[in-house]
């Protein structure tokens, strides 16, 4: 991939770039943030899909990312452990730190960022011919982390991701034996076990029942008490119910992904300062 050093006035493919930098507000409410992005821009070839994203995630926490599809929030995302870098043509410009360093440095290693902010997809891809045990333990393997514990760490993980009662007692049976929901409840196990500080989850429940739904949001709740959650949904209920902040992202007629606004989820949805926000979270557009 490459990183682009552009001037930040610029207006490439025609982008005003006029959205005041929120992530100041947002990052004042607690003084620690694992993870933070300035002056972010991010490019498919040559269509910019993202635009002057500045933004900060507090630690120990869950921020929801909001917006209508094709705003740039799974690209978002995906940027901030550098997966992004996978597609053909990606291209960036700005910082995303990573505990005060930039991640996109060429001498950081990016197995390394991934290993410590993690991601879960929004269709759960367990490793269908392992074990429910060894697809827990497959991300510490990949990333060849040394463990002499597996059972404590199995147990651990599937108790931190609610589902360790449903599959206690077959812990050798195929990860495709699992429901839907189970899947991707035992993805997560599988992101906790290698540790990470910040776990980035891209519509997690889309695909899930209601049932499924609310284990996944017990199990965001209870992570985020010892680490940085973010999680891109749809579901403005969900927002409401599982994070601390919310990021509001739009793009319109053609330009890329701004963010509109940022802060406590509880100002964005109840008590909005741009009259974007009060319309797209209470379904009057999106």
């Amino acid at each position: 991939m490459t990183a682009l050093q552009v001037d930040p006035t610029m207006k490439g493919n025609q982008v005003n770039i006029s959205i005041v930098e929120d992530h100041q507000r947002l990052k004042l409410v607690d003084s620690v943030a694992h993870l933070e992005t300035q002056g972010l821009y991010v490019w498919f070839g040559n269509r910019m899909i993202l635009a002057d994203i500045n933004l900060a995630f507090p630690e120990n926490s869950v921020t929801a990312l909001i917006g209508p599809s094709g705003c740039g929030k799974s690209t978002f995302i995906r940027v901030l452990n550098r997966m992004h870098e996978f597609i053909p043509g990606a291209a960036l410009a700005g910082k995303v730190f990573y505990e005060g360093r930039d991640i996109y440095e060429q001498d950081v290693d990016p197995v390394d960022i991934r290993t410590q902010v993690g991601m879960v997809f929004q269709k759960p891809n367990p490793f269908p011919t392992m074990s429910i045990k060894d697809n827990v333990l497959s991300g510490l393997r990949l990333a060849q982390i040394p463990f002499s514990n597996p059972d404590e760490i199995v147990e651990t993980c599937l108790k931190k991701a609610s589902l360790w009662n449903e599959t206690k007692d077959r812990l050798d049976a195929s990860a495709q034996s699992l429901s839907g929901g189970q899947q991707q409840r035992l993805c997560i196990a599988r992101a906790l076990a290698v540790n990470p500080k910040v776990l980035l989850m891209d519509e997690p429940c889309s695909a899930l029942d209601p049932g499924s739904t609310r284990h996944i949001e017990e199990t965001i709740r209870d992570i985020s008490k010892d680490m940085t959650v973010v999680i891109v949904t749809h579901n403005m209920q969900q927002a409401l119910r599982v994070s601390d902040y919310t990021a509001f992202f739009l793009a319109l007629d053609g330009n890329p992904g701004q963010i509109v606004e940022a802060g406590l989820t509880k100002d964005v949805f109840k008590n909005a300062k741009d009259s974007r926000t009060h319309d797209y979270v209470n379904g009057l557009f999106g």
